[in-house]
């Protein structure tokens, strides 16, 4: 077994996990599944109007609009959700959709899918953290980058000074203050916002900044 996939199975052992779904002959089959698991598990009928913050996964049965409202979905900082589906209509689709789930158990639930759906739903959650991480981190990196920009073209039109020149001034100040480049930029930014506030600088020279 390759040491991944052995992490990703030793990691279900202690899992906080809430199953969403009635205590009826597959509820009860699908918690005993996932104690044998070694899961933390407890289960919860009807749904509740909030999750509890201390699960990290979620098996959860989508159903109609008829019936009990569906209040789990896959978020950004939320559990894994694996959601439950019984019949495959287009308005249990739709709910399935909308949900984000990382993983799907089809009714009537059979113990020999749970580990193996479990795992990949596990993983997803983790890929798509990661994900949102990078995407966060880039998102970071083009507004800091955005920043600098603005603050080169305030100096430029403030000092008379060309862009290198101006960039250099921004890259000297981060070093001897031990700041970041966009920490300064921001700097510059607000001191040009707050000398506009106080007349002391025209609406000219920030239109050309």
């Amino acid at each position: 077994m390759k040491p991944g996939i052995r992490r990703l199975i030793e990691d279900l052992r202690g899992a906080r996990v809430l199953v969403v779904h009635p205590r009826d002959v597959e509820g009860d089959a699908l918690i005993d599944q996932l104690k044998r698991i070694g899961c933390n598990v407890r289960g919860m009928w009807p749904p509740p109007a909030e999750l509890p913050n201390d699960v990290d996964t979620v098996f959860h049965l989508v159903e109609t609009a008829e019936t009990p409202a569906f209040i789990a979905s896959a978020s950004e900082d939320g559990p894994t959700f694996v959601a439950i589906v019984d019949y495959e209509n287009p308005t249990v689709l739709k709910r399935l959709l909308d949900s984000n789930a990382h993983g799907v158990v089809n009714k009537p639930i059979r113990p020999s899918g749970i580990l193996s759906t479990m795992v990949l739903a596990r993983s997803m959650r983790g890929y798509a953290r990661r994900l949102e991480g990078k995407v966060q981190k880039l998102e970071e990196t083009l507004k800091a980058r955005r920043d600098v920009d603005k603050a080169v073209k305030i100096l430029v039109s403030l000092k008379k000074i060309g862009e290198a020149e101006a960039y250099e001034l921004i890259r000297s100040q981060a070093t001897q203050k031990r700041l970041s480049m966009a920490q300064v930029a921001a700097t510059v930014i607000g001191a040009q916002d707050v000398l506009t506030g106080l007349g002391l600088i025209g609406d000219g020279d920030r239109r050309q900044s």
